[in-house]
């Protein structure tokens, strides 16, 4: 008899807790619902370049008959930060997190499926190839793979001259000379105008990429792990490169990269992201210092030392990330953190500011 009486409190608490967890998601739902409304009918930040509000991208593994989706890849989740011109934000996280996806969508090489970005006080999340086409040469990238991602067949000149002939950057007389200027502020020579990619080594690429995406003048750019296939010396001259260029043509860069010394030398503001949310974000010293989240931490501590003598406490994160098609319930990095409590496995944590410029999404702070 004591064992069925057992057996049937089991049974109900494991009901209670269903029933908790569901009540717990629908208030979350509810709560990132009316955010999102309340946000929507603020106006942007006058002076901010780039603003992201509530910028989430899903794609879509599954279908029905219908094309109804089934089945979702939430690979950006509810992301939101302000970008100031002239300063450089870096964004980490581990491979799959979301960070090369969050940079295509704010261009809308990927186009958003909820939230808002606004870019020079205009919110383009909605707007359609046709009306993106002026922006275009406002907004660049400068991808991972300096190699795949130029023409084998075209010489530097034809890569470099066709957005500027396109976009009417200059008279079509001073396109060569104007091309030439901006290889000689790139690092390459005049006489590579004529050679072809297969022709360059791998840090000589990414200087053509740099160029071709700085041909038609843009305000933003969005560094896609531009050193990372790279060797370390070349790393250095293609970083110096690029705070060189920010100064003289008052660039404001997006950089997504995974290693944390590069990011801490060109940064301004560090977004750190895992499974598609940013967990902390802030200016650079804050991060650095003060790093709040659990995640930020066990990252930092991964950081090579080059003091010999200091010893570093490495916090290792055990376990696998889980998949972005079917997250854990309530904060999605419970299942690695060391000090997840109870409330982490069914509630979210609300991004919230706790000193000015500093956001956290972490239940170890106040939520309230």
């Amino acid at each position: 008899m004591a064992e069925e009486e057992l057996k049937t409190a089991q049974t109900e608490s494991e009901e209670t807790q269903g029933y908790n967890d569901v009540s717990e998601a629908e208030k979350a739902a509810a709560e990132k619902a009316a955010a999102i409304e309340a946000d929507s009918v603020l106006p942007p930040d006058p002076d901010a370049l780039l603003e992201v509000r509530h910028l989430d991208k899903d794609f879509v593994l599954k279908k029905t008959m219908f094309g109804k989706p089934t089945r979702l890849l939430h690979a950006v989740d509810d992301i939101s930060f302000k970008l100031h011109k002239g300063e450089t934000l870096g964004i980490v996280g581990e491979s799959g997190c979301g960070k090369t996806t969050l940079g295509r969508a704010i261009l809308k090489l990927h186009q958003p499926t909820r939230g808002q970005v606004f870019f020079e006080g205009t919110d383009i999340a909605g707007f359609k190839m046709k009306q993106m086409r002026p922006l275009r040469t406002k907004m660049q990238i400068i991808f991972q793979d300096p190699y795949s991602s130029l023409p084998p067949r075209s010489t530097v000149g034809d890569i470099l001259s066709e957005p500027v002939k396109v976009h009417g950057i200059v008279p079509k007389n001073e396109i060569k000379d104007y091309v030439i200027n901006l290889m000689e502020q790139c690092g390459l020579r005049d006489y590579y105008y004529e050679r072809y990619p297969h022709e360059f080594s791998g840090g000589q690429r990414q200087r053509i990429c740099i160029a071709r995406a700085l041909a038609v003048k843009p305000e933003l750019v969005v560094c896609d792990e531009p050193v990372s296939a790279l060797d370390v010396s070349i790393q250095a001259q293609i970083i110096n490169l690029l705070k060189s260029l920010q100064k003289s043509m008052g660039l404001t860069y997006m950089f997504i990269s995974h290693d944390l010394s590069v990011v801490r030398y060109i940064s301004d503001k560090i977004g750190v992201m895992y499974l598609g949310s940013m967990v902390e974000f802030g200016d650079k010293k804050a991060i650095y210092e003060r790093a709040m989240h659990p995640y930020t931490q066990a990252l930092f501590s991964a950081v090579p030392n080059p003091d010999p003598d200091k010893k570093m406490k490495r916090i290792v994160l055990t376990g696998d990330i889980p998949s972005p098609v079917n997250p854990p319930k309530g904060c999605k990095f419970h299942t690695r953190c060391p000090r997840a409590t109870e409330i982490c496995k069914h509630v979210v944590p609300r991004y919230k500011e706790y000193e000015p410029g500093h956001f956290v999404a972490c239940h170890l702070y106040p939520q309230d």
